[in-house]
């Protein structure tokens, strides 16, 4: 099977197998650099498992295994509280909260018997590992489809605009010319500069003329709210790509490579005129005038109540010319380096507006396992599971290097201020730490898993 089949499966249960399987396999890679390090500085590792078996953060609570199966010094098992994993490394206060082993004295295959050194590489190794793993992942898709985007210019019959975009001005058929003050170059990045950035003008070019569009408060909120992406698209002519199968599409005789140039009698040469005819014709006739192997067809039906006749049309790229770059081997490399650094930056933009914009709220953007699934598509392509893997992998071990006890990053301050303190952290003050940074960490996760659930309700 070729990378870039696409899976006869589609619905939110496919969204569901997309994220467990891209969690299982970043949580597993993550324990895994921390095992690799603590194995490469002679430590021994006690267990290693995907997902937790109790009830996180409660190390003593419901301490049961799906699988498990001890190997030389570690069991390797699967738990039944699927948020996570774990390594327990001997000698270390960790998610375990094992207080005996750290009541005795260190043995020298223990954690806390290693150089300081080592255990900054050893806490740091998952973070090492999910870098690495985005950097592959970004390489293999560099490799496999190149990197390709439409340039402003080539968008030829300007953009489709969505209620949204109307509301603050901008109309069907405009040529974006900046956004901000800064002049549009990708078309792609168009719209997350109009939100990270907060524009406050666009400037189009419409009819021959120059108009500035003022972008009001309240703009961006209504953006994310809409979470459809469709703010603006590259404005294309309709062509049919497919047709579903018993809808009103097929039943008044639609085909596939049809282009539609009227409805009801009126010129329909891009496809937001007839989406805008169709919105208003619901359980009503339409006439469609087709152009099928450069004869003029005429085809009726009636539109149903939903408004959704059933056919999808090309793409852009069908029409326009994207700019695209070839990878070789070691260019692929190259530039899954450079991308995985620039995804970094990408997502601490995101994190910083979230709490430094004037129009969005945390709590309107902030989401848990549901909002996760929701990130991948409804129908499977290995292009899209391998972008947002890759992209979850960066996420992992960013959240992970931030300084709360309980993860990777609490740990490193601690070993960072016995490096220039050269004094350990007492281990009552790292266990009392490490407790409290997991009830936060619990806490976070209720709060962000509760707005999700909050959010289906609604």
């Amino acid at each position: 099977m070729q990378l870039h089949t696409v899976l006869l499966m589609s619905g939110g249960w496919v969204q569901a197998l997309q994220l467990l399987a891209a969690l299982s396999l970043l949580i597993l890679l993550h324990e895994f650099g921390h095992f690799f390090f603590a194995r490469l500085f002679g430590t021994r590792v006690e267990k290693f498992y995907l997902f937790f078996d109790f009830l996180f953060p409660f190390s003593g609570l419901l301490n049961f295994s799906l699988f498990k199966k001890t190997v030389g010094d570690t069991t390797y098992g699967l738990g039944w509280f699927p948020l996570g994993g774990y390594v327990k490394i001997a000698g270390m206060v960790d998610e375990s909260m094992d207080k005996e082993a750290l009541a005795r004295p260190p043995e020298p295959w223990e954690y806390r018997s290693k150089k300081p050194y080592q255990r900054l590489f050893i806490m740091l190794g998952g973070i090492i590992m999910n870098v690495i793993v985005a950097m592959i992942i970004y390489a293999i898709i560099f490799g496999v489809w190149g990197e390709k985007y439409l340039p402003v210019q080539n968008a030829k019959y300007g953009i489709m605009a969505d209620s949204t975009a109307k509301s603050i001005g901008l109309q069907n058929g405009d040529y974006i010319l900046e956004v901000g003050g800064a002049p549009a170059k990708k078309f792609n990045k168009i719209v997350p500069d109009i939100i990270f950035n907060e524009a406050n003008a666009i400037k189009v070019l419409r009819n021959g003329q120059i108009v500035t569009v003022p972008v009001p408060a309240g703009t961006v909120k209504s953006i994310i709210k809409a979470q459809k992406g469709t703010f603006i698209q590259p404005r294309t002519p309709t062509v049919v790509e497919a047709v579903a199968k018993g809808s009103a599409a097929e039943k008044m005789g639609l085909k596939p490579n049809d282009s539609v140039i009227a409805v009801n009698g009126q010129p329909t040469p891009y496809y937001d005129q007839l989406e805008d005819i169709k919105l208003a014709s619901a359980g009503k006739p339409i006439a469609f005038t087709v152009v099928r192997n450069n004869q003029v067809v005429e085809l009726n039906g009636t539109v149903p109540q939903d408004k959704l006749l059933g056919f999808g049309r090309k793409l852009p790229e069908t029409f326009f010319a994207y700019d695209k770059t070839e990878y070789n081997f070691g260019s692929a490399i190259g530039r899954g380096f450079t991308y995985t650094w620039e995804q970094f930056g990408n997502y601490w933009q995101q994190l910083k507006f979230l709490f430094t914009s004037k129009e969005v709220k945390a709590s309107e953007s902030v989401g848990g396992i549901v909002s996760f699934g929701k990130l991948f598509p409804e129908e499977f392509t290995w292009f899209a599971f391998l972008q947002l893997t890759a992209f979850i992998s960066i996420i992992l071990a960013f959240m992970n290097l931030l300084p709360i006890p309980g993860l990777d990053g609490g740990y490193v301050i601690f070993l960072l201020w016995e490096i220039i303190t050269r004094r350990k952290v007492n281990e009552k003050v790292m266990e009392y730490a490490t407790t409290v940074g997991l009830v936060l960490l619990l806490g976070l996760m209720l709060y962000a898993n509760g707005l999700d659930v909050v959010r289906l309700f609604k």
